[in-house]
């Protein structure tokens, strides 16, 4: 079956270079962007209750945009003063840059990997007399917090904003040839806000191992994985699939 329509469940890229749009050029179709997800931020209250004291940390472990966000928001809603000794050890070089939103970058400890936990984890295990705090998500992966296990780091974990299902109503009476998913938790909406969902016809596309499980688990059928030897990215993937499904008679 053709494809003609996608739908990416995450926003929409800003500025007019994404590997989207050259795909939608490419072969011809339309992609619309929706968030299946949503981030709410945990209230002060809320976080007490783990009893994680920030002031008790040496150094903070960034595994994204939103980890430094929410904990910059968590330390002035509980005024709680980051010193300037404090030390930033984030996952990706583009995530030690977005510090600059909070603090001066070139006077601050600042650490970080290439781009993966492990590149991180042996940043971090030179550095092992920390007393590391973890910022994360309620549904956070556990690489990273059983790596630190393993190598015997201290640290707290500090969960401190939600992933929540976005409302998608207004998308009940709309198909589309492909959707495409990249976290569990877009399944998980999904489902939440559409319990009878059918997949017929739709094409389901995933990215990663923990999502194409998800969909799985769903009982729904994978049509597009990524990442693959042959498309080690999601846009590769799609085009791949697009150009052997609108080929066929």
């Amino acid at each position: 079956m053709k494809v003609k329509t996608l739908l990416v469940s995450q926003p929409k890229p800003e500025g007019d270079k994404s590997p989207y749009l050259d795909l939608a050029k490419k072969c011809n179709v339309k992609i619309d962007f929706r968030p299946f997800i949503q981030i709410e931020g945990v209230s002060s209250q809320d976080f007490r209750k783990d009893k994680v004291n920030i002031a008790d940390h040496t150094a903070v472990i960034m595994t994204s945009r939103n980890a430094v966000d929410h904990y910059f928001r968590m330390c002035q809603e509980m005024r709680v003063t980051v010193p300037e000794a404090m030390k930033y050890f984030c996952v990706s070089e583009s995530t030690a840059f977005y510090l600059q939103k909070y603090v001066l970058y070139r006077k601050r400890k600042i650490f970080h990997g290439k781009q993966t936990v492990t590149d991180l984890m042996d940043v971090i295990k030179k550095h092992k007399l920390e007393n590391f705090l973890l910022p994360c998500s309620d549904i956070a992966k556990e690489e990273i917090a059983d790596k630190l296990d393993e190598a015997k780091i201290k640290y707290s974990k500090a969960v401190m904003f939600r992933t929540v299902a976005s409302d998608l109503s207004d998308l009940a009476n709309v198909n589309y040839d492909v959707l495409v998913f990249f976290t569990p938790a877009g399944i998980k909406s999904l489902f939440k806000n559409f319990p009878k969902f059918k997949q017929n016809k739709t094409r389901i596309a995933c990215f990663g191992p923990t999502t194409a499980k998800a969909v799985k688990e769903a009982g729904l059928n994978l049509d597009i994985h990524a990442p693959s030897p042959k498309a080690p990215s999601m846009t590769m993937a799609l085009e791949q699939y697009i150009i052997a499904a609108n080929k066929a008679k």
